[in-house]
């Protein structure tokens, strides 16, 4: 790839990945969003030096897909010349209504800049590995609890005051908690965890930290433990991050009652158990949708998703014109692959809500697509063995019932899993046996049975229909699917063949 950077880093606008279907750019811009011309400027560069592929990531990042070494070159000139400045550098995530939310707690974006300039200040940026990252969360209607990070600070209210709880390595459930503070030790904890992620090299997260630096971070500072606010519990995932009485030999300043105690970290992972139907394992609980209309300080935004996190490039620059034929002001990428359309009237908001429906966008938290994962799949990646995007569509409209809040369905063009790297209650993998079922587990686990990747939607809709059958009164998906079990699954997947 050599020009390239490797696949697993993170493919910026100056250094774009290979893939399957040829390079591919990822681009955040500095100022949050896009206005709706500059949305249709990158989507007629898309359309002149990609393959007309563009996409919007979990994380909320936009990228453009298919592109040469060339046009590579032509599209960052582009984008240069539209005046979008793109994030370099560690990124600091803020949620994407940030600043203009009534129902956050505080603005997270002045603290969030904090810690971006003192991590420049100490030169950690080029030591740091492209994956780490920080995200500063002041509450509101789009929290960023569902995205990981190295290091998150979550506001919280205490008293009269807004405190910022620390915490690091997961979502905001699976995070360890480190302290509640304020957002000038906040922004010093930060900072010095990424310092040991720095030496520690490239390849490290803060998850590499030992026990004993990371009671080191929170002993420089007095703090209330985490139990005792109001706004924290553990059903947010404020799980204790240390095992009792392990820190007290290495660190007799620290007082009991800043250590939470618990048994230490045989936690349930959030990648455990999506089938389970258990509420602690991290695959049940959801947050909201950012699909709908929510109310700003100014106006209303409309929350619109990108079906598999992907559409045609057209099909943006369509609704892009459409929003700013209605007055939209700004358009927000979004974590969930969404978008977030501001400054709308109520009625344009159902306007272009409308528009956007007819151009197959998902305007619907209901709508069956939100639980499917699915990457480009054949013919639009060379690594793709399966349709996986003809086949995602087939299902969700067949087989509704399966896709219910308790789990994903992960459809894989192949074992690298890219559309969902993590564990998923049903995947559907592409390899040289066609279309194989893993249950409960990766794409890159070893499938259960397997039968023709143009039939695969058909041994879905026998799961599917088994659910029907057997499912109790109340129960989700997930939880009947492991009342069938494995072995029953995949048996049903493998009929009638």
């Amino acid at each position: 790839m050599n020009a390239f950077s490797r696949r697993g880093a993170c493919p910026a606008l100056s250094a774009p990945m290979q893939t399957g279907d040829g390079l591919l750019v990822r681009l955040n811009p500095v100022a949050g969003g896009l206005s709706p011309k500059s949305l249709i400027g990158l989507g007629e560069s898309a359309l002149r030096h990609g393959n007309g592929i563009m996409e919007v990531t979990a994380r909320g990042s936009l990228q453009i897909r298919g592109l040469s070494t060339e046009s590579a070159r032509l599209l960052a000139a582009e984008v240069d010349a539209m005046g979008i400045a793109v994030r370099s550098g560690v990124p600091i995530e803020t949620g994407p209504l940030a600043g203009i939310d009534p129902q956050e707690i505080v603005d997270p974006r002045p603290l969030a800049q904090r810690i971006r300039a003192a991590i420049e200040e100490a030169g950690q940026t080029a030591r740091l590995g492209p994956k780490v990252s920080v995200i500063v969360d002041g509450g509101g209607q789009l929290t960023m609890d569902a995205v990981t990070a190295d290091v998150r600070l979550t506001a919280v209210r205490a008293t009269a005051d807004v405190q910022w709880s620390v915490s690091v390595a997961g979502d905001g459930r699976s995070a360890k908690p480190l302290a509640t503070v304020d957002a000038d030790a906040a922004s010093d904890i930060a900072v010095a965890a990424l310092r040991m992620v720095a030496e520690k090299g490239r390849e490290a997260h803060t998850r590499d930290l030992s026990e004993r630096q990371l009671a080191s971070l929170v002993g420089w500072h007095s703090f209330a433990p985490p139990s005792v606010l109001p706004d924290i519990s553990p059903t947010r995932g404020e799980i204790g991050s240390f095992a009792a009485g392990s820190l007290t030999a290495a660190n007799s300043h620290l007082s009991r009652s800043a250590i939470r105690e618990t048994g230490g970290d045989s936690l349930i992972s959030p990648l455990v158990g999506e089938m389970s139907g258990r509420t602690e394992g991290g695959a049940v609980e959801r947050h909201r949708s950012p699909i709908g209309t929510f109310k700003l300080n100014t106006g209303h935004a409309l929350g619109i998703v990108l079906p598999y996190g992907s559409m045609p490039a057209q099909n943006l620059i369509d609704l892009a014109s459409q929003a700013s034929i209605l007055g939209a002001a700004e358009i927000r990428l979004a974590p969930g692959r969404a978008l977030l359309v501001l400054g709308l009237s109520p009625s344009a908001c159902v306007s272009l809500q409308a528009s956007a429906t007819t151009l197959g966008f998902v305007t619907s938290p209901a709508d069956p697509r939100t639980r499917i994962a699915a990457c480009p799949g054949t013919p639009a990646c060379a690594s793709g063995r399966i349709a996986t995007r003809a086949i995602a569509e087939t299902i969700a409209a067949q087989s509704p019932e399966l896709l219910d809040t308790s789990l994903t369905l992960h459809i894989s063009g192949c074992a690298k899993g890219c559309a969902h790297p993590g564990a998923a209650a049903l995947t559907l993998v592409g390899d040289e046996n066609e279309a194989g079922l893993v249950v409960d587990g990766t794409a890159k686990a070893l499938p259960a049975g397997y039968r023709p990747g143009y039939d695969a939607a058909r041994g879905v809709a026998a799961i599917a229909a088994a659910i029907r059958r057997e499912r109790h009164q109340g129960e989700t998906a997930a939880a009947c699917l492991t009342r069938l079990g494995a072995i029953g699954i995949a048996e049903l997947y493998r009929r009638n063949q």
